[in-house]
């Protein structure tokens, strides 16, 4: 293992002067324990609602940049020490020192949430803890956040394991590439500039993908290896670490200070605004020392940092009561008693650290038999008697919106859930129509209206189209029975987040202008305008806003929906438009699985006046000839259940079940 040892030797350079051996330096340094200290106060401070600091979540950069330099740092010093990297004792040590921590906070979040969260997402949150055990915590949730209908629910305590199965993987690779490069070549700088290569490609994906989807350049390893690949290339040698004026450092924590007061949720991130605070933590590394980093306290909270990010996050999302600084202080007590005598006993001890890569996985196994017998225990939500099916009485009634607001009425203060419930909380998230599971209903990235997705008659003589976005879709299953009957051929050309109004709209995910809408838009008016179809209904939210703004906000409404009514009439179609539905403020399925909401179901129910959203687009849109949905939900309140159907499958989504029961009085609009 010659070639490695070579690793730990720098280029010929006169030492002393302007470069020295990372070597030489220390492997303790209490400004970089300071730096940790700034990281974790941001983040947590973040995610306890700190007033300005919203773009706290830069510490989790700064936590990159400290790993890659210290990380990369230990290898070389051991392969100068050595003669040779030791792979295998390298996974070893991680494991010894990372699992015990993380392994009693996600067993303990396990317990906590099937104690006080709602239930019907227990399942869920056992993969989440089991995601996490296994350090592909930052793939499953990538995928989760480019689910539009999971957008709305509250994040998973389990969530901040994204960073660290960042780092884990890169550290997969690392050790290897250091292996490699030293069976090529027998000095640093190469294998620094191999890394500077994956540093600069990585940097441009997070700043493409930050753009093309947010979710994967937030969650992604390819879009964050570049910031541990920054300080991996610190310890390089690549910044000269001496003689680098103080000030450097001073420089440094101003940079980081200032993306965290000045970045927010809106902040489309990380892409290139991520430079600032890895910047500035390279600059903090290098300048090699600072006064305030190094004080007293900062190293306390330095040395506790990786117990206080485990404990803040699921301590601030399932403790019921307390500030969010008081949570956050309770998580920091928390991390000095994982630190007492969980972290500290455990990684001295010589034996765990020979068995390390077994004990890990003991650890691990731990997590997934604690995760699996939770999720197989009975978990459902108390219910009550039986109640008449709504389905039934709706279908055979001579006068449906009559008895569906008897239905309505007498829902308004229901107690326990009924015993026929459907569908069932559990499946509630499930019950959503076809269309978005058999590609007809498009997604963000989608720019053309797709071909075919013919529903009720495929032979009818009359085409029907259903326009607009997830509330026009909400409808499809009303629509496709009525369709049906009547001998309709439905086409359904519905958009996540696409409003059927014909104005640019800014997309609060992507975080920035939805041009992915404008250019749906304009091809499903080109597919409805060849169809020629005798009626086209369309459905939209209200909860939009313009890319952008006008002065005045409701006459840019009026001119889009001028323009979309036009274009839709320029077929030779009767336009029918349905306004837009009640939005109930959180998770219907959630609330109603709330413990303290067990036998109680009345307490998810809303006032009429607080479900409605864009009053703007809402007055404007009454101004033409509309289907007004309300009554269908609501009289003066607006119940969770009602008769025996569960009415949304998230917080602003009909089940199909209720969307189904509608079609009576739905086809009696249409005639």
């Amino acid at each position: 293992m010659r070639n490695v040892a070579d690793l730990a030797v720098l280029e010929p350079v006169a030492p002393g002067r302007d470069q020295a051996p990372v070597d030489t330096q220390p492997s303790f340094r209490p400004d970089i324990e300071g730096l940790r200290a700034v990281a974790v106060l941001l983040v947590v401070a973040a995610h306890a609602g700190v007033p300005g600091l919203s773009g706290g979540y830069v510490g989790v950069d700064v936590f990159f940049v400290i790993s890659g330099f210290l990380i990369t740092s230990l290898l070389l010093r051991e392969a100068g020490r050595r003669g040779r990297i030791s792979v295998l004792g390298f996974y070893r040590r991680r494991a010894v020192r990372l699992l015990p921590a993380a392994a009693v906070v996600l067993v303990a979040t396990l317990i906590a949430a099937r104690i006080w969260l709602p239930t019907v997402r227990l399942g869920e949150y056992c993969r989440d803890a089991l995601s996490a055990a296994a350090y592909v915590a930052n793939l499953r949730f990538a995928a989760i956040g480019t689910d539009y209908l999971s957008a709305d629910r509250p994040p998973s305590p389990f969530q901040h394991f994204w960073s660290l199965a960042v780092e884990e993987q890169f550290y997969l690779v690392w050790p290897l590439l250091i292996l490699a490069a030293a069976h090529l070549w027998r000095r640093r700088r190469p294998l620094a500039t191999v890394l500077a290569v994956l540093v600069v490609v990585s940097f441009v994906l997070s700043v493409t993908e930050t753009a093309r989807s947010a979710p994967w350049a937030y969650f992604g390893p390819h879009t964050r290896a570049w910031e541990l690949g920054a300080g991996a290339l610190l310890a390089l040698g690549i910044v000269r670490l001496h003689r680098t004026p103080k000030a450097l450092a001073w420089a440094g924590l101003a940079a980081i200070v200032v993306a965290a007061v000045v970045f927010d949720d809106a902040t489309a991130y990380p892409g290139w605004r991520a430079l600032l605070p890895v910047a500035g933590a390279v600059a903090v590394i290098a300048a090699g020392g600072n006064r305030l980093l190094e004080l007293r306290p900062m190293q306390t909270v330095g040395r506790l940092s990786y117990g206080w990010y485990l404990w803040h996050w699921p301590v601030l999302l399932i403790v019921p009561i307390g500030s969010g600084v008081a949570k956050a202080l309770l998580a920091l007590g928390l991390a000095w008693a994982t630190y007492r005598w969980v972290e500290n006993p455990l990684r001295h001890r010589p034996a765990l650290r020979a068995a390390g890569l077994s004990f890990g996985a003991a650890l691990s196994a731990t997590v997934g038999v604690v995760a699996v017998t939770l999720a197989l225990l009975p978990h459902a939500v108390p219910a009550g008697a039986r109640r008449a099916d709504l389905r039934q009485t709706l279908a055979s009634s001579a006068h449906p919106a009559q008895d569906l607001a008897a239905a309505i009425e007498a829902s308004r203060r229901l107690g326990p859930l009924p015993a026929n419930l459907t569908p069932a909380l559990t499946r509630a998230a499930r019950d959503r129509p076809r269309v978005w599971t058999d590609g007809c209903h498009a997604d963000v990235p989608v720019t053309t209206a797709p071909a075919g997705c013919f529903y009720g008659d495929p032979a009818g003589t009359e085409t029907v189209v259903l326009f607009g976005d997830s509330h026009a879709a909400q409808w499809f299953p009303a629509l496709d029975r009525l369709a049906t009957e009547r001998r309709w051929r439905l086409v359904e050309l519905t958009k996540t987040s696409c409003s059927a109004a014909d104005v640019p709209l800014w997309h609060d995910t992507l975080k920035r202008e939805y041009t992915e809408c404008t250019a749906f838009h304009r091809s499903a008016i080109a597919r409805i305008t060849a169809l020629r179809p005798a009626l086209v209904v369309v459905g939209s939210s209200f909860n939009y806003r313009p890319a952008h703004p006008a002065a005045d906000l409701a006459g840019q409404w009026r001119a889009a929906w001028d323009r979309t009514f036009a274009e839709l009439r320029g077929s030779g179609a009767r336009v029918a438009a349905i306004a837009d539905t009640p939005y109930m403020g959180g998770s219907v399925p959630e609330c109603l699985a709330e413990p303290a909401n067990a036998g109680h179901a009345a307490n998810c129910t809303r006032s009429r006046r607080s479900t409605v959203r864009g009053p703007e687009q809402r007055r404007v849109f009454f101004g033409y000839d509309v289907i007004d949905p309300t009554p269908w939900f609501c009289t003066d309140a607006c119940p969770a259940v009602i008769g025996n159907l569960l009415v949304y499958r998230d917080s602003n989504h009909m089940t199909t079940t209720y969307a189904r029961a509608l079609a009576p009085l739905l086809g009696a609009r249409l005639r």
